[in-house]
């Protein structure tokens, strides 16, 4: 996300406002990361989900304002009824 954020075409379509909003969030979660390297996976869980519940809705606003507000944000791709037509990459698990 940061390097998203950093990104000049990316943070050229956020407003100031959010894209300061969501910096800050950034740097408050490695803060936090850095301080709590011992933490429980749960409690690094929570913080992930609280840095996305932050960020997701800004960057949601973003593209729906773009025209074709269709860009795939990943986490919500949904199948095709059917599965799908295997038409994508292959991926072979390896040991």
């Amino acid at each position: 996300m940061r390097n998203t954020v950093k990104d000049d075409k990316f943070a050229g379509k956020l407003n100031p406002a959010d894209k300061q909003k969501i910096e800050k969030a950034i740097d408050e979660t490695i803060e936090w990361l850095d301080a709590n390297q011992l933490a429980e996976v749960d409690e690094s869980e929570d913080k992930l989900n609280e840095l996305e519940g932050i960020c997701n809705p800004i960057i949601a606003k973003m593209y729906q304002g773009e025209e074709g507000g269709d860009v795939p944000m990943g986490g919500g791709a949904e199948m095709p009824e059917g599965g799908g037509n295997g038409a994508g990459p292959k991926i072979e698990e390896m040991d």
